[in-house]
């Protein structure tokens, strides 16, 4: 039997995972909607764009965002194609510092010409202290923190993610 050859990560599934993006006439069973922006007067916004190494934005990658910090359990999807600007949209609440980490958002990147998903984290501009104590953020240099750093501008947080180049983002192995 011959191997076949392998695949990127896509994405391919892009009828269950991402129809909007596809232009499908349905929509996704998870959607960027982590929280009804209008039932929580503290819900935050996070946008982003996702560039390669020669700085062009990808129009078709996946985003997926985790949050569980022992008070909210919340997970969002959003392929970058579904906005008319290529970026993802989140509509989330702030997490809290948790298990001594930092406030953070899981990542996880999806795109063509990927062997395997990225994972990566979003800390926030504004949690100076708390990121300073995070045993996860020191392990990283420090003159490469800042690419996981959300700059909050109001009630948005704004990560822009770099797969390679000289702004790339810290990708973790999990």
């Amino acid at each position: 039997m011959l191997q076949t050859p392998s695949q990127t990560v896509g994405p391919y599934f892009a009828y269950g995972l991402a129809p909007e993006q596809y232009l499908y006439d349905f929509k996704s069973l998870v959607g960027n909607e982590m929280v009804n922006p209008l039932d929580h007067e503290d819900a935050i916004t996070i946008v982003g764009k996702v560039f390669d190494g020669q700085g062009v934005m990808i129009p078709d990658a996946m985003i997926e965002i985790w949050q569980n910090d022992g008070q909210h359990q919340l997970f969002g999807r959003f392929g970058t194609g579904t906005d008319v600007e290529s970026r993802f949209v989140f509509y989330t609440l702030k997490p809290v510092a948790f298990n001594g980490q930092a406030p953070h958002l899981s990542v996880i990147i999806f795109m063509r010409g990927q062997q395997i998903h990225s994972y990566t984290r979003i800390y926030f501009s504004d949690e100076v202290e708390e990121n300073s104590k995070d045993e996860v953020l020191n392990l990283v240099p420090e003159g490469r923190r800042h690419t996981l750093i959300a700059k909050k501008k109001g009630s948005t947080y704004e990560f822009n993610i770099y797969m390679q180049g000289d702004n790339e983002t810290v990708f973790f192995d999990i």
